[in-house]
């Protein structure tokens, strides 16, 4: 909605061009034109989580056949491009490792980073105040999507929190002193807005595993620590108070709360817990592979469950189950995994990231860049709790620049 867009191509199958898939596409032009001055040495670090990031990529692709090979009704154009758009954000990966090969262009990243959130979380505050529109016009005093969207907001506020945090830890390192309280303000007030408890969880563990990580390299300044602690309370109590009405109506659909709520719309999270039902039944069905990729949106992929999820959640409006009119898909990018491309591809995930957040613990002692692509990943991971894999969003991006990160030379 906040950019230029050109489609090519008609029905189901269209691609469509953004201005951020241009962009990724200058970034790449840039890191190609490094790469061949200096050599693909530049690589050589990261060539076992890049390795396993193409398994990962090469699982997602293989997966879009697997549903034709079976005789289902399945859109193999559309879901090879959906494929080919997440591919084409995976290569902010090894272009992060090239480009940023000294401090000061890690600077740059950061400190535009904390300039594109505070703006998000300024417009994000019009929004919650009435006095400019959001995606489906003016809705005060609730949780914000800015211009990103309500997950993404998280993502990004996230992440400028995190370096304003491992700016206390690291006095001031890697963003600046000066760029420290408005990474913490931007992020902090950003992910209230936001209203995710995902972006909470995510912040928690990105924080907790940067203060352990400092700690390896000598004692933690245990004022830092408490205004670290204070914080994420702050932005906890924010978040949650933010979201009540919707924690009280899953207090209800667990049982653990008298039924008062007079709503009998779709409740978010037990809305999600139906979904992840049924995605967990999926994978079930299809342990090894998997339905194929972004095919547990599909009616041959959940219809097999969907009496067994109506007596499971006897509850819950018609509106809530998945249906051709309504492709929910299992909004968890993990249990997503599990149920389109079964344990291979989980395994493949878990190969990718694992690998790369372990070369970002092992180079945190020299560079406080995989610090923050270690913070940044466990962001994401959290983040990642409530949405599917979907290819072409702001999560996307940050994920595989945190990726990088946790190899960049500087």
């Amino acid at each position: 909605m906040y950019q230029p867009t050109a489609a090519f191509g008609a029905g189901a199958t269209s691609v469509d061009v953004r201005l951020s898939d241009l962009a990724i596409g200058a970034v790449a032009v840039a890191a190609a034109l490094r790469l061949r001055r200096e050599g693909l040495g530049v690589l050589r670090e990261a060539a076992v989580p890049l390795a396993a990031a193409g398994l990962f990529l090469a699982v997602i692709f293989a997966s879009c056949f697997l549903p034709v090979l079976r005789g289902e009704s399945y859109a193999l154009a559309s879901s090879l491009v959906t494929a080919a758009k997440f591919a084409w954000y995976a290569l902010l990966a090894p272009a992060t490792i090239v480009l940023v090969g000294s401090r000061r262009d890690a600077g740059l990243v950061f400190r535009t980073l904390v300039a594109w959130s505070a703006v998000a979380t300024v417009w994000g505050a019009l929004q919650f105040l009435g006095l400019v529109n959001e995606f489906e016009g003016k809705r005060p005093l609730q949780r914000e999507p800015s211009f990103v969207g309500i997950q993404d907001l998280a993502a990004l506020s996230g992440a400028a929190l995190l370096l304003g945090l491992i700016g206390l830890l690291l006095r001031g390192e890697p963003v600046g002193r000066r760029w420290v309280p408005a990474a913490v303000g931007a992020g902090a007030l950003g992910l209230v807005l936001s209203g995710a408890m995902v972006g909470v969880i995510g912040a928690w563990l990105a924080a907790g595993a940067a203060v352990l990580l400092v700690s390896r390299n000598g004692r933690v300044p245990k004022r830092a620590v408490a205004v670290i602690v204070t914080v994420l309370v702050a932005v906890t109590v924010g978040v949650t108070a933010m979201r009540a009405t919707a924690l009280e109506q899953f207090a209800e659909f667990l049982g653990i709360r008298q039924h008062t709520s007079q709503s009998g719309g779709i409740q978010s999270y037990a809305h999600r817990t139906l979904l992840g039902y049924i995605g967990v039944r999926i994978f079930l069905g299809h342990p090894l592979t998997g339905v194929g990729w972004q095919a547990s949106m599909d009616d041959f992929a959940y219809s097999p469950y969907l009496a067994a999820a109506h007596r499971r959640f006897p509850s819950e409006p018609a509106e809530a189950f998945p249906s051709p009119a309504h492709r929910w898909g299992v909004q968890n990018a993990y249990i997503q995994t599990l149920a389109d491309l079964g344990a291979i591809g989980l395994l493949a995930l878990v190969a990718a990231f694992g690998s790369a957040l372990v070369t970002g613990v092992r180079r945190s002692r020299v560079t406080p860049l995989a610090l923050v692509g270690v913070s940044w990943l466990l962001v994401a991971a959290g983040v990642w709790l409530g949405l599917g894999l979907f290819a072409g969003i702001p999560l996307a991006a940050l994920t595989w620049i945190a990726f990088g990160l946790t190899s960049a030379r500087a």
